[in-house]
């Protein structure tokens, strides 16, 4: 089967869905994929950027602002 028949056929199953919760996964794969096409467009972040951030990750973990691995693991478990 090719490219565009299997689109096509994609497409015709997708407008069958009335799960609004898979049409939203849906939408979050295309945005990923969508994003992942667009590497080129990727700047780097500056120096005092990369600084500020990791000042605030040092305020987060100090006032008790963060998560264990093994808490954002369960929340993960539960996303599927």
């Amino acid at each position: 089967m090719d490219l565009q028949t299997r689109k096509i056929e994609f497409v015709q199953e997708f407008l069958k869905l009335q799960s609004e919760e898979v049409i939203s996964r849906f939408e979050k794969i295309l945005r990923k994929e969508k994003g992942n096409s667009k590497q080129e467009n990727f700047k780097p972040m500056s120096i005092e950027e990369f600084n500020s951030r990791i000042d605030q990750s040092i305020n987060d973990s100090k006032n008790g602002r963060l998560i264990s691995s093994s808490e954002l693991k369960s929340k993960i478990e539960e996303w599927n």
